[in-house]
Formats: C-alpha cells, structure tokens, sequence
C-alpha cells in the first residue's frame, strides 16, 4: 500500500475552519477521483502550538500507479483549492511511503 502524507501546519486561526473543509469538502473531492483506498485525518498532539496548529492528512493507494495519477490528474487543482480558501494561512509538507509487510 501507498501512503501519501500531508503534514500540515495552519494558523491558530482558521484550524478549525480548515478542518470543517478537510471534512467536508477537499477530502470528498479527493475520494471522488477514484484513485484513493481511503484516508485518515489526524491532529499531532504534544506539539508546540506557539505557531500553529498541526495535522497530518493521510491518503492510501493500492499502488504507486494510482498515486502517480493523482499528481498528474489532480493535486495541483487541488493545491490551487487551498490556497485560494486560506491563502498564506498554513504550509503543507508532503512524503511518499510504502507499507512494509
């Protein structure tokens, strides 16, 4: 399997704003490609919170194939969502990984 991760750090602010949406829109228009066999989001807890609040978003591929997809077809549209809702208000850090079995 396929883990794409989303690290994400938004402003205090609109954390709970972002969360709504990461529900409610961005992650029913990212299961909607077809591409994903599911997802998970989480909140990082014990973290210094002085300049942000910080998630973790992660997607699952059965194969890099269908990753390689999204990137193609997708991500940067729905890059381009995110940043035009809350512009400079959160930074995003992204890894690849595959499960070990």
């Amino acid at each position: 399997m396929i883990i794409y991760n989303v690290t994400i750090k938004t402003d205090a602010d609109i954390a709970g704003d972002w969360v709504s949406w990461m529900q409610s829109e961005h992650i029913p228009d990212l299961i909607n490609t077809g591409l994903f066999a599911g997802h998970r989001l989480c909140r990082l807890l014990q973290q210094d919170e002085a300049e942000g609040v910080t998630f973790v978003a992660q997607y699952y591929f059965d194969t890099i194939a269908l990753y390689d997809q999204y990137i193609d077809r997708h991500a940067e549209e729905m890059r381009k969502k995110a940043f035009a809702k809350f512009g400079g208000k959160f930074a995003a850090f992204r890894t690849v990984m595959e499960t070990v079995e």
